[in-house]
Formats: structure tokens, C-alpha cells, sequence
């Protein structure tokens, strides 16, 4: 067991391909001890407000999650303690009832829009990743995503994307590329990025598998 897990975050606006980034980087050491944690498991607990006022959660501004909650259980993690990491209901608009039970790995891979946006997060990661990828595209994947995958018309998303998700990504998402480490332009398409970061992590895992 090394000295304490290695913690990467992968940060980048709504459909910029930073999950493919995440799920390439995860393939790469598939059989080795590593595991994704999703900011999007940890948006807040809204059981306590009526129906009608949790239709209005704002799901792209950083009071939307908690991170405390979730900084809770990467420092349980880092201790080599299993975790309990909490199911969202989108449907319902709260958290749901159900956990997925964790173990603990060696790599663990933090993903989310706003993981670089909280200086505690900021500080237990070794690597800090940037997914950058041009407006166009990013609403394209997400319409293509939201209508075939949410059941979601191409109005709704348009107006879900003009009226939050990019005035969000301009106010507090795109900011946070600043305290990125590197910054990967056209996400998973981005085999060098993607490579050159499976060679780092490699290095960071000898140099504490030695300490």
C-alpha cells in the first residue's frame, strides 16, 4: 500500500469531453487499483424543500454541491477507509435513498464541471486537468445528449443552455482553468493529452509505491 492515494481532477465545462478524458485515463490502467469519483453524485440534499422549489435548482452553480460532504468521504479515501457515496434523483430532484458502497483504490480520479472551483478540492489533488473544448460543440454534444439520452426537446435545451448553463460556465467554470496543471483541448479526441498524462500518473505511482 503506497504512502496515500494520488488524487486527479478533471474539470471542464458541460460537454466538453471531460468524461471521456476520465473514462480514457481509467481504461489506460484498467487491472490497476484506480476509481472515478463524480462531483455529480454529490449535489445537495433537497428532501426538506417542496417539489415546486427544487424544480429550480440551478445545477451548474457551485452552491449546487456538497462539497463538504464530498471532501468528507476523498479524505476517508485517502486514508484507505470505503465509503457510502450517495445516488442523486434527478427525477425527483433530491438525493436518493440508495449508496453505492466504495472501496478505496490507489488512483482516484475526481470528475465533475466545478471540481477546481473549491480550494479545498484544489489542494488534495496531485494533478489538476482542464477540458477545454469551443462552445459549439459543447452545446451540440449536450443537445445530442439531452434529446436522446433525457427525452428532452431541442427547444428546452436551448433555453436551458441560454439562460443557465452559459452564463455558469462563463461566471465559474471556465475561471477555474487558471489553477489547471494542463489543460486538454478537444477531450477525449486528445490521444497525446491523454498519453502524456498516463505517463505522468505512472511516474507519481513508482515514485510513492518507492517512499
Amino acid at each position: 500500500m503506497m504512502t496515500k492515494p494520488i488524487v486527479i481532477g478533471v474539470a471542464g465545462g458541460s460537454g466538453s469531453g471531460k468524461t471521456s478524458v476520465t473514462k480514457s485515463i481509467y481504461e489506460k490502467f484498467k487491472g490497476h487499483s484506480i476509481m472515478i469519483l463524480e462531483q455529480d453524485y454529490y449535489y445537495k440534499d433537497q428532501s426538506h424543500l417542496p417539489f415546486e422549489e427544487r424544480l429550480k435548482t440551478n445545477y451548474d452553480h457551485p452552491l449546487a454541491f456538497d462539497n463538504d460532504l464530498l471532501l468528507e468521504h476523498i479524505h476517508k479515501l485517502l486514508n484507505y477507509e470505503s465509503i457510502d457515496k450517495p445516488v442523486y434523483d434527478y427525477a425527483m430532484h433530491t438525493r436518493s435513498e440508495e449508496v453505492i458502497h466504495v472501496e478505496p483504490k490507489d488512483v482516484i480520479i475526481l470528475e465533475g464541471i466545478l471540481v477546481l472551483e473549491d480550494e479545498r478540492l484544489r489542494d488534495i489533488m496531485d494533478i489538476k486537468l482542464f477540458v477545454d473544448t469551443d462552445a459549439d460543440l459543447r452545446i451540440i454534444r449536450r443537445m445530442m445528449r439531452d434529446i436522446k439520452e433525457r427525452g428532452r426537446s431541442i427547444d428546452s435545451v436551448i433555453e436551458q443552455y441560454t439562460s443557465v448553463v452559459r452564463p455558469m460556465h462563463n461566471q465559474f467554470i471556465e475561471p477555474t482553468k487558471r489553477y489547471a496543471d494542463v489543460i486538454i483541448p478537444e477531450g477525449g479526441h486528445n490521444f497525446v493529452a491523454i498519453d502524456l498524462m498516463v505517463t505522468k500518473i505512472q511516474t507519481i505511482l513508482e515514485q510513492k509505491s518507492m517512499l
